[in-house]
């Protein structure tokens, strides 16, 4: 192909968000690939806000108008949870490529229905797991994979959910209420067990207990009272394929102490990862401090990690790994490749949130499909 990829983005706000914060950066990184050619927001007005705003050419009334567009090659899905599968059936039906955003669908259902459609269209879809992407995740999953630590005997995941705390952002209370899909299972708990499953191989069966403890945050904008009605604490005990067993526990907000650490032990020594941004301690988003301590030595050494592609995104920590995700589409719409986490990636993790959700429900372990 010889011009750049057109990309036309739904849901971009013109002064927050994680369109703006994330993919923007991440897209101006990758500029040798691909190019911004539309917006398309709830209402005209806005998206001609968000074009200028970025100096994006083509500002759409909606998603359909922008999908149908013959100026857009991609459509990138960064609406709130609950519209996702219109928006990106939309996208699918139209014969676009589709990048959308973590939790693909609001649900199982949901999503499965949306991978069925991208068979179908035989369309390029991918799902923006991008801890998948981080330098430091490939890294660790490379150190496993060569035998560095030896056979895995066992895995440790403590992780933070930053909204779900005592206080949230007004755009996140949305998120309070399970019914809309953004949990803290389902977002923080998705890219940590993406992650996990990059480097250490699939869950297979899986125990858990979800918790709600607080009834009412506080937006920090307004001061406004929301309600709580989704769990806020996540604690689950799995064994992979491999064998090892697997704990893992989140945490809603961000805590005085730990804020993330995953622990990996094996014959020959152990992996121990943190955050290195402890104001958004998650593993898709913050660059991570790996330490390895070798078997009958004390402490750990801080490993380097070797980062091939390194982006220019100013200070937009969020755009790291999400540009990395864009790498990945990029080569396969030009090679006709598949490698960035695809749709079929999507609904094999919701297979896994559906796990947790069903043994917290009947108290029992359950295999993971």
């Amino acid at each position: 192909m010889d011009r750049k990829l057109r990309v036309g983005i739904v849901g971009l706000s013109a002064d927050r968000g994680w369109a703006a914060m994330a993919h923007i950066p991440a897209l101006r990184a990758s500029s040798g690939v691909f190019e911004l050619a539309g917006v398309a927001n709830t209402t005209l007005a806005s998206a001609q806000a968000a074009s200028a705003a970025f100096g994006i050419p083509h500002a759409f009334e909606n998603a359909a108008a922008l999908a149908a567009s013959p100026d857009i090659d991609v459509v990138v899905v960064t609406v709130k949870v609950p519209h996702h599968r219109q928006v990106v059936t939309t996208a699918l039906q139209a014969g676009k490529s589709v990048y959308c955003e973590w939790p693909l669908g609001n649900g199982l259902e949901e999503t499965i229905a949306l991978a069925e459609l991208a068979h179908e269209k035989k369309a390029l879809a991918v799902v923006g797991t991008q801890a998948i992407a981080s330098p430091e995740v490939q890294f660790l999953r490379k150190l496993v994979t060569d035998g560095e630590i030896g056979d895995v005997l066992s895995s440790t995941y403590v992780g933070s959910g930053i909204s779900w705390g005592g206080d949230i952002l007004q755009g996140d209370a949305y998120a309070m209420d399970d019914r809309n899909g953004a949990t803290l299972l389902s977002v923080i708990g998705g890219h940590a067990i993406a992650a996990i499953q990059a480097v250490l191989g699939d869950i297979d069966e899986i125990g858990a207990v979800l918790s709600q403890r607080r009834q009412t945050v506080l937006a920090i904008e307004t001061g406004d009272t929301v309600q709580m009605k989704t769990p806020d604490h996540v604690m689950a005990n799995a064994l992979l394929r491999s064998g090892a067993p697997l704990s893992l526990e989140l945490r809603g907000g961000v805590p005085r102490g730990t804020k993330l650490l995953w622990e990996i032990n094996g014959s020959k020594g152990d992996l121990r990862v943190t955050a290195r941004n402890e104001y958004v301690p998650c593993v898709n988003i913050s660059p991570l401090r790996v330490e390895f301590g070798r078997k009958g030595e004390e402490g750990y050494t801080e490993l380097a990690i070797p980062d091939p592609f390194p982006i220019d995104a100013e200070e937009a920590v969020a755009a790291r790994n999400v540009a990395g995700i864009y790498r990945l589409m990029g080569h396969d719409l030009l090679h006709g490749t598949r490698t960035a986490p695809s749709f079929d990636h999507a609904r094999a993790l919701h297979d896994v949130l559906g796990a947790i959700e069903k043994s917290n429900e009947s108290g029992k372990r359950v295999k993971v499909r």
